[in-house]
């Protein structure tokens, strides 16, 4: 017979659990929650003990949907929080109209009260909204990036997968969530019970706040080409203000016929070419998560007239920039 499994005995203080309060936001993304969830519960069940408790929380106190349709049943609604909670908003798509008036207020007031505050996913656009991130160190999935660099410019943004500054916390998205619960479980009980709970959710490759949420550039566009790698990050680094081919290979050790040479050999497009796809992308993004006009999305991307943009923007995706606009507008107000 398989011998009974032995509880972790965890350090810390086990006499009070800790409680998290979830307040899910409409439309926010399962995975980020559960998966914090799941690394509480499992803390639970590895120590033999309830080191933490946790309730859902939204506006109205009723029912919430997430991303993926399903409805969640709230404990409370945006009530008074004890002083000692950690709180852990969770976001997910279109977080700018879930981040609503109401939410935005109770959380300004639960951190005037000195509560711990995270945003999971998301969030982080909620919690810098309510301005509890200005000063700080941040981070937020990949795809919000832009936009929240665009509106934030106070906020120290990084591209970790989580970040914890003082009493603010901010997650990437996804599993991160993991690897931030993993770390206040280890502060608070050790390591032993953190790496237990990695185990049981099969999560062999813990990340720590200097990990980044993205893909090395070399391993997401599939080519390990050192100097055509060094040129695509110079790339994504300056979309503003667009560097020349001739420049960038100078700047590499190559010609500009070598350059060129390189991205149709592994990229199937010239220099030229991919860089306007990068600066197209970011324009995209802006326009469906900001409310920056048409002009200032293609300044912020690099391009010196509206018309050149709305020329290129709808060569690369068939309508024009103020027509996304209108789409995005539409189909938020359903």
């Amino acid at each position: 017979m398989k011998a009974a499994r032995q509880p972790i005995k965890p350090s810390g203080d086990t006499t009070k659990p800790k409680r998290f309060v979830f307040v899910l936001l409409d439309n926010f993304t399962m995975l980020c929650f559960s998966c914090a969830l799941e690394s509480l519960r499992i803390a639970n069940r590895m120590s033999g003990k309830t080191l933490y408790t946790w309730v859902l929380a939204g506006e109205g106190g009723d029912y919430v949907t997430c991303s993926a349709g399903t409805r969640f049943k709230l404990d409370s609604d945006l009530s008074e929080m004890n002083r000692d909670d950690i709180i852990l908003v969770c976001g997910g798509i279109d977080v700018q109209e879930a981040s609503t008036r109401k939410i935005i207020n109770w959380i300004r007031r639960e951190a005037r009260r000195g509560s711990v505050i995270g945003g999971l996913c998301t969030a982080g656009f909620t919690l810098a909204k309510a301005g509890l991130l200005e000063g700080k160190r941040a981070t937020i999935h990949w795809e919000n990036q832009d936009s929240f660099a665009e509106e934030f410019d106070g906020v120290e943004l990084t591209k970790s997968v989580f970040v914890m500054d003082g009493n603010r916390y901010t997650t990437a998205g996804g599993t991160s969530s993991i690897d931030l619960m993993l770390k206040l479980i280890a502060d608070e009980h050790g390591e032993e019970l953190a790496n237990a709970v990695a185990d049981q959710l099969i999560y062999s490759s813990i990340r720590t706040d200097q990990d980044t949420q993205r893909l090395s550039t070399p391993t997401r566009i599939g080519v390990r080409h050192p100097k055509l790698s060094r040129v695509i990050q110079m790339m994504e680094a300056n979309i503003e203000e667009p560097i020349s081919p001739s420049i960038l290979a100078r700047d590499v050790g190559m010609s500009t016929r070598q350059l060129e040479r390189l991205f149709r050999r592994y990229l199937n497009r010239s220099p030229k070419r991919y860089y306007m796809e990068l600066r197209l992308q970011k324009a995209r993004n802006l326009l469906m998560q900001t409310d920056m006009s048409v002009i200032n999305v293609a300044l912020a991307c690099g391009f010196a007239s509206p018309s050149h943009f709305s020329k290129c923007y709808r060569a690369h995706y068939n309508t024009t920039p103020y027509r996304e606009r209108g789409a995005q507008s539409t189909r938020l107000s359903i």
